[in-house]
């Protein structure tokens, strides 16, 4: 049999492995450690590189941009929306005024219907006294005449035209006849 080459360790093996574990897992744990800063420093500096990137900034700057133009936009809707409600309000009042003042005017055309059918009939009273009274003219000038006739007999001899004597009494009759019917 061949020899064995031995190594024969001072120190115990309980000893050895505390002392090499605690220098294993700090190199371990720093590799780790390492390993993790790694891998997330490394995405870390592509995302700033592309958060700083022209086109990013550009985005962002576009965002912005949206925002305030939608932030304009809804201010503009928001009192687009007040007019709209105020303009509402202001046809509901005009309607209902424009009821009430149709309604006024029906009822201003029934009491000028019912005024008109008065003067309609105080105006068919009032022909009825005129021809009335013309009829009292035509007879009260044929009796005039009449007695004219007669004075004219009884006054042939005078020269003087007895129908100039009766019309003042005439004219007298129509004046009174005519403040009568007013």
């Amino acid at each position: 049999m061949a020899p064995i080459l031995y190594d024969y360790c001072k120190m115990p093996m309980d000893d050895i492995w505390k002392e090499d574990g605690d220098k294993r897992c700090k190199l371990v744990v720093g590799i780790l450690g390492l390993l993790v800063i790694v891998l997330l420093g490394v995405p870390l500096i592509f995302f700033i590189i592309k958060a700083n990137s022209e086109a990013c900034q550009d985005g962002l700057r576009a965002v912005m941009e949206c925002r305030n133009v939608t932030y304009l936009l809804q201010q503009e809707l928001a009192e687009a929306q007040r007019g709209f409600r105020d303009a509402e309000a202001q046809a509901v009042t005009c309607n209902q005024t424009v009821m009430a003042l149709m309604a006024s005017l029906d009822a201003e055309k029934a009491q000028g219907r019912k005024k008109v059918e008065e003067l309609e009939g105080e105006i068919t009273t009032l022909n009825h006294k005129l021809q009335d009274a013309s009829a009292e003219v035509e007879r009260l000038r044929r009796e005039n005449h009449v007695l004219n006739a007669r004075i004219a007999d009884t006054d042939s001899a005078s020269p003087q035209d007895s129908s100039c004597a009766a019309e003042p009494p005439l004219l007298i009759l129509l004046l009174g006849l005519s403040a009568l019917l007013l």
